[in-house]
Order: C-alpha cells, then structure tokens, then sequence
C-alpha cells in the first residue's frame, strides 16, 4: 500500500541502537546453488552489493546469473548494528534491503551485473518500488574498490541517456562505498525465499529499456 507522508531516511541519532551480535542464525549453504553463503570465499572471486526494492525477487534474479557462486540477501546502508527485519521495515535503522552477489569475473564481469540490476527495476522511484513503499526499498549499489565505484558511476550515466530518451525521470541510485555501509545477512527465511516458496511475492519489474554493455568505462 502507498504510505500517506512520504519516507525519511534517519540520521545516525535517530537510529535504533541495534546489538553488537546478530540475534539469528543464517543457513550455511545455498538451497539454489549449493554454495556458502558467508565467507570467507575461494580466491579469484569478488563481491558485489546491490539493492533494488524487495530482496526476495532481486536474489532470484541474480543467483540466475551465469558466473554468480553464491548470494545472500541482507541489509546495508544504514546506521543500526545487526538489525532484524521488523527494524529495518520500521524505517528507523536507514538500511535497504540488499542482495551481497560473489562471482567468478572470468565469467561474468562487473558491468554484466550491473547490467541485470540496472534492468531489474526502476532506478528513479526514490523510497519505493512499484507497490513497495519505505527507504528500505530504495536503489543502491554499495562497490567494494575504486574500479567498481567507477564502473558503477560510469554506468549509471551511461543508463540515465537512455532512460531520458525514452522518457523517464533521473536516477535515484545510490553508489557509496561497502567499507562505510557494513552488510549484515538477513534472517534465515529470507535466504533464497522464492526457491523455498515458488508461488510467492517477487515485486521486481524494470522499465523495459535496456541498459548499454561496454561502453561505461569508455565514456567513464
């Protein structure tokens, strides 16, 4: 439902405590893949973090990615410690909802992920997404090196050209560095939930216009 007032993020003050420990648990494999969901993982692959609305749809959309070993959702972006998932929907920790994709860059690089999450929802509805409404819902790419900040700004702009000539609004995103905004993984039956509920929510939709492959770093 769309809320009445439109949504704030809080400040660092405003925030709830949170706990210096996680009060779960999370499944230590895969139900999907097969593979670890924490790390540490195997030498050669890399992290990426991505928020795009409801994470149960977006982990789907990923985890079908050729070259992704593992995903997690979680939460990230805010300011509260080990958050649970009524916290963070209560608007007051400043997270959004996450999918923490590892994969193989000899299989699929960087900008090919950003490629399905540029394409996997709208990046220009601010605090929501479709009928999900709450900063927890909002776009965010949080990068884990300068060369994954630059491709990710290079690639945003290279996006918002052809979302402009189609007619759409600007870009909402965020693209902030993983080592200032932690990831916390997200209780265990969020893990992989459409493989556990086939039938269930998803909330992900894009606009339709495909995004440029190969031409953000040129014109970075």
């Amino acid at each position: 439902m769309f809320l009445s007032r439109t949504p704030v993020l809080p400040t660092p003050e405003q925030a709830l405590r949170g706990r210096p420990e996680p009060e779960f648990s999370v499944p230590e494999r895969h139900t999907v893949l097969g593979t670890p969901l924490l790390g540490p993982y195997p030498e050669g692959l890399e992290v990426a973090d991505f928020g795009l609305g409801c994470f149960w749809g977006a982990e789907r959309k990923f985890w079908q990615t050729e070259g992704v070993w593992t995903t997690v959702v979680g939460y990230q972006g805010g300011y509260t410690p080990n958050p649970v998932y009524e916290e963070v929907c209560s608007g007051l920790t400043g997270h959004t909802e996450v999918v923490r994709v590892v994969f193989d860059p000899s299989k699929v690089s960087y900008e090919g992920l950003l490629k399905v999450f540029w394409e996997s929802h709208d990046p220009t509805q601010g605090f929501r997404q479709g009928n999900d409404v709450g900063t927890q819902y909002r776009s965010a790419v949080y990068t884990h090196s300068p060369a994954q900040a630059e491709t990710a700004e290079a690639s945003r702009a290279a996006y918002q050209k052809v979302l402009t000539a189609a007619g759409h609004a600007e870009i909402t995103t965020q693209i902030l560095p993983a080592a200032e905004r932690p990831f916390y993984p997200a209780e265990g039956y969020h893990q992989q939930y459409l493989d556990k509920n086939p039938g269930g929510y998803c909330g992900i939709g894009g606009t339709g216009v495909s995004c440029p492959v190969g031409v953000a770093r040129a014109e970075g």
